[in-house]
């Protein structure tokens, strides 16, 4: 089965910084639009970047803040987070999609690891 491993959270002041690691298969991971999600308390899931060949997109939420990018070598998904703020705080999610055939299509998800951001 597809595996996504998620690694980096964790409790940082406002303003501090984090960096999250999402490490999945090569065969995944080169074929994959990869992407960042976050489930605050009490909200839904929603998007916080993605990457794919065409470039990278963000929440108006985060942009300029946080950067998402790829290590082709070591399979690695990333997402550095700058100037961390209290509405940040969630589990953020790594996110793998695409389609293997025009009929098979597929959508594989990290555990989750949380980030906790204090005022």
């Amino acid at each position: 089965q597809v595996q996504l491993v998620e690694s980096g959270g964790g409790l940082v002041q406002a303003g501090g910084s984090l960096r999250l690691s999402c490490s999945t298969s090569r065969r995944i991971f080169r074929i994959s639009t990869m992407g960042w999600y976050r489930q605050g308390p009490g909200k839904q899931r929603e998007l916080v970047a993605t990457v794919d060949g065409s470039g990278t997109a963000y929440a108006d939420s985060v942009k300029g803040r946080f950067t998402i990018s790829r290590d082709n070598t070591e399979n690695t998904l990333y997402l550095q987070m700058n100037n961390l703020k209290p509405e940040d705080t969630a589990v953020y999610y790594c996110n793998a999609r695409g389609a293997f055939t025009v009929e098979s299509s597929y959508d594989y998800w990290g555990q989750g690891t949380q980030v906790t951001v204090s005022s």
